[in-house]
Parts: C-alpha cells; sequence; structure tokens
C-alpha cells in the first residue's frame, strides 16, 4: 500500500513538473524576446540607399511614360514618385511643399525644385 502511494505521489508530481514547465518555458521565451529586442533596436525606417534607389526607379518609370498608359496608372506612378521624394526630403532634411500642392504646373515646379535640392544634399537623383 506503502509503494502505491509513493507511486501515485511520483506520478502526480511528474505531472505537475509537465503542467507547470509550458508557461515556465514561455516566460523565459518572453524575457529572452524582450531582452534581444533591447539590445538589438529594429532599424525605424528604410535606409537611404534603399529610398534612393527607389526614387531612380521611379523617376526612370516617370520619364518613360508609354504612349497609351492609362490616366490612373500614370498618376499613380506620379504619387508613389512624389511620396518618395518626400521620404528622401525629410531623411535628408529638406523641406517640401509637394503634399500641400494641387495637380498641375505648380506641383510639378516643386518636384523639379525639391530633385535639384536632394541632387545639391549629394543624393543621386534624376532631374
Amino acid at each position: 500500500m506503502a509503494a502505491l502511494l509513493q507511486l501515485v505521489a511520483l506520478l502526480a508530481a511528474f505531472a505537475g513538473l509537465v503542467a507547470g514547465l509550458g508557461p515556465l518555458i514561455r516566460r523565459i521565451e518572453a524575457w529572452s524576446a524582450r531582452r534581444h529586442a533591447a539590445r538589438h533596436p529594429a532599424p525605424p525606417g528604410r535606409s537611404l540607399e534603399v529610398v534612393a534607389a527607389h526614387l531612380r526607379r521611379l523617376a526612370r518609370q516617370v520619364a518613360l511614360v508609354p504612349a497609351g498608359m492609362p490616366m490612373a496608372r500614370r498618376r499613380a506612378l506620379l504619387a508613389a514618385y512624389d511620396d518618395v521624394l518626400t521620404e528622401a526630403a525629410g531623411m535628408l532634411g529638406v523641406t517640401s511643399a509637394l503634399a500641400e500642392l494641387p495637380e498641375g504646373r505648380p506641383r510639378e515646379v516643386e518636384r523639379l525644385r525639391l530633385a535639384a535640392e536632394l541632387r545639391a544634399a549629394g543624393l543621386q537623383v534624376p532631374l
């Protein structure tokens, strides 16, 4: 009878250990992840090299718009180009009023001015 009670106690202890091991492992993993995140923070955004590459690619696409391209696609391409121009300007500390201007000649002039200022800041931007 005593051996049976010892066996039951041993099995109960083993079951308790197995049941408590899951939460303990999750806590250790969460602690390790927090510690890793504190030591190796994620970069806040894209690097300047990536933004410059996107800017050159989009500038090339805007310059070589095919004749039959739908207007919606052309506007989307210009909006993407404007977004990347604004992102690059923010990274280099160049002021930009591109988002506030309506579509038309003033916006085209601002695009050219912004591209020229980015070139003056050292970024390889086609004009």
